[in-house]
């Protein structure tokens, strides 16, 4: 699975912002209209709660072959089968997460400096989740390092680096162009009233900007 990750759309299903909708369909239907990793996060549930929707959301994205990523919560990624977790700096380190999810697992860190993407480089992450890019209303506590810090942190690693943080399609080209091999989105696809057209339209743009 590591060697041949695509990070171009990771899409990120937030319970928080589900408002109503089912995780499992909702990640099925963005596999299905090209996001290439999607993460699963819920800040609030309860452990044995995120662990049944979890799996419920690993086996809905089963047949699309797209990877399956928990945000935090390690105990959850390793018993819902995820192929990997993505964790912040407050979190486990990538050492522990490794020891426990094997190494197959796709293990991803949340980085806001180049300090902090080449310690995690060095501890074997996978890849990095770098933001905020852009002002954001998801996590309103992540330190906006803008383009600038985006294109540093791109130059100081050889891991994959997925932009997060006020993505939109307005602004995505310019991400690509500073250097990232993804974009994480959020918002953009939770609150978009059709989020698989909103996959299919973001991933068109990604696409479009990784050829020039």
């Amino acid at each position: 699975m590591r060697a041949y990750m695509n990070y171009s759309l990771y899409a990120v299903v937030d319970e928080d912002l589900l408002a109503g909708r089912d995780p499992a369909s909702l990640a099925a239907d963005l596999a299905v209209n090209g996001a290439s990793v999607v993460q699963y996060r819920a800040k609030r549930l309860g452990s044995r709660e995120f662990l049944r929707r979890a799996r419920a959301v690993r086996a809905a994205l089963t047949a699309s072959g797209v990877p399956f990523i928990v945000n935090d919560q390690l105990d959850v990624a390793f018993l819902s089968g995820a192929d990997g977790v993505h964790v912040g700096q407050d979190d486990v380190s990538v050492v522990d997460a490794r020891a426990l999810m094997g190494p197959a697992a796709v293990i991803g860190v949340s980085v806001s400096t180049v300090g902090e993407a080449e310690r995690a480089e060095a501890e074997g992450a996978d890849y990095l989740g770098a933001g905020a890019v852009f002002q954001t209303g998801t996590k309103t506590d992540a330190p906006l390092m803008g383009l600038d810090g985006l294109r540093a942190i791109r130059a100081g690693v050889k891991l994959p680096v997925v932009g997060i943080g006020g993505l939109n399609r307005q602004n995505a080209a310019a991400a690509i162009a500073a250097g990232a091999d993804g974009l994480a989105f959020i918002s953009e696809l939770m609150s978009a009233q059709d989020p698989g057209a909103a996959a299919r339209e973001l991933r068109a743009i990604i696409d479009a900007a990784k050829r020039r």
